[in-house]
């Protein structure tokens, strides 16, 4: 019993204190109209009820998924595909698009999970 107590009473006095060092951090303020627009706009695969695709806005047949978004991601530095599937698509569709997305080299798959409220350019209107 009196090692017990000796221990609550010693056990306060053993904390250990450490200091960090971290560099300051100076925050550069930017102007909005100092920014480029990104020359690669977004992957965004949607799929949606009637499980049809598209890759960015053009319509891509299920098979041809992989070699499509092998093509794309070769034209690329990031593997980042955003991924936009309708409510009310089935889990297990939206699961097989998964495994063609990555099938194709998306190395990162992002779900969207609100409405995108601009579509990226169709087919002839920009990059896929």
């Amino acid at each position: 019993m009196r090692s017990y107590a000796a221990f609550m009473v010693i056990t306060p006095l053993l904390a250990k204190t450490f200091w960090i060092h971290t560099p300051r951090q100076e925050k550069e303020v930017i102007d909005a109209r100092d920014l480029q627009p990104d020359p690669t706009p977004p992957l965004v695969l949607h799929v949606g009820a009637d499980q049809s695709l598209q890759l960015n806005g053009s319509v891509v047949a299920y098979d041809e998924l992989p070699d499509r978004l092998r093509h794309v991601f070769a034209a690329r530095t990031d593997h980042v595909l955003f991924f936009d599937a309708d409510d009310r698509t089935p889990y297990g569709a939206v699961v097989r698009v998964m495994d063609q997305a990555r099938e194709g080299g998306a190395v990162t798959i992002a779900a969207l999970t609100a409405a995108l409220t601009q579509l990226p350019p169709g087919p002839g209107q920009g990059h896929e």
